[in-house]
């Protein structure tokens, strides 16, 4: 069995994920935060140390004293409970009117539209509803599914779920995505669980017009509808008899002209801030990590406020790959301050793997 302590970084064996060790439920499950600040209970033979703890002695395995997690069977109120430390209270997401009803997608974005022949897409999961979804994300092999990417999707989020080469669109002809809708902390209509086969049409990925503008991405993207305002895609289908009784129905009703003219809003450039102390000041001396990072979350904060009252204006900040610190605390700042802002990764083809963009709402 491996042997775990609190504060390890870890990733999981078996499926994509990782965290911080936080606890540990019994001796044979660990509880991880993940990068959203989610606690996760994983099986302790499913983990591998990529980072141990510092060097404060941390408990190596869980023991009768020192569990943080209550399970099912334990008693409030016994001797052990007394020692346990809570989960964190964590703060409500923003919800819209239109986001009770849930509306959800796949999107790839190709790193270079430039050159569809050959180059490499970016698949992410959007989530446009006030609901956590825990979901499935999983390709046809045969008569069986392979998952492909498994976790949790904040409300009005998307994340990022792999990179697609050229040979791998083969692989994603017959996509299933599954999901369970819940909130946190709060009463909510419960919603049926989503089973959603799809079709995907990997001739498009080769056209350059299968790629437009929408509503979640700066770039334009190919975009496939898992549900729409609480409708599975598979019952969005209208049957023929429907449609020409409606196309009828239309022709007599609308008389409206059939030619307007359409003025696009144009798109505003994004902003680009370099968070790198040594960009922001020319020298550090006698400045200590702590006052270095209090130095960049004001310039942070500088930033957001002065483009906060510019609706669905885009913010790349670059703080580094690194150890994570930074980038850490700019999420817990937006989820503090700004929790009407969307996050997420910015492209990794322009700032690597060391970028937060922000979309002001």
């Amino acid at each position: 069995m491996n042997k775990l302590s609190i504060g390890d970084t870890v990733r999981f064996l078996n499926t994509v994920g990782g965290g911080t060790v936080k606890g540990f439920r019994n001796k044979q499950v660990v509880i991880v935060e993940d990068e959203h600040g989610f606690d996760v209970p994983v099986l302790i033979s499913e983990c591998v140390v990529v980072q141990p703890a510092g060097n404060e002695k941390l408990t190596q395995s869980p023991s009768e004293e020192e569990v943080p997690y209550a399970t099912t069977h334990d008693t409030p109120g016994t001797s052990t409970t007394a020692n346990w430390e809570k989960p964190k209270e964590e703060e409500l997401p923003e919800e819209t009117p239109e986001g009770e009803k849930i509306t959800a997608c796949l999107a790839w974005l190709p790193m270079d539209i430039k050159n569809l022949s050959s180059t490499t897409y970016e698949c992410y999961f959007v989530n446009d509803s006030n609901y956590y979804l825990f979901f499935n994300y999983m390709s046809r092999e045969g008569n069986s599914e392979k998952i492909r990417y498994s976790g949790l999707i904040e409300p009005n989020t998307k994340i990022f779920l792999e990179e697609l080469e050229k040979g791998d669109l083969n692989e994603i002809e017959r996509i299933t995505v599954q999901f369970i809708a819940f909130k946190r902390n709060k009463p909510f209509n419960v919603k049926p669980p989503c089973s959603v086969e799809l079709r995907i049409d990997t001739v498009k990925f080769y056209k350059l017009h299968s790629f437009h503008e929408n509503d979640y991405f700066e770039d334009d993207a190919l975009t496939c509808f898992i549900i729409r305002n609480d409708i599975p895609e598979d019952k969005l289908r209208i049957p023929t008899d429907a449609l020409e009784q409606a196309m009828k129905e239309k022709k007599r009703q609308d008389n409206r002209p059939r030619k307007a003219q359409i003025e696009k809003v144009k798109k505003e450039e994004t902003a680009v801030v370099d968070l790198h102390i040594n960009e922001l000041l020319d020298t550090t001396a006698g400045m200590n990590n702590a006052e270095i990072l209090e130095y960049q979350l004001s310039k942070f904060n500088e930033v957001m406020n002065e483009y906060i009252h510019r609706k669905n204006h885009k913010i790349v900040f670059i703080h580094g790959k690194g150890d994570g610190v930074l980038r850490n605390a700019l999420i817990k700042e937006l989820r503090r301050n700004y929790p009407k802002c969307f996050h997420q990764d910015a492209s990794f083809r322009e700032y690597g793997y060391g970028a937060t963009m922000v979309t002001i709402k």
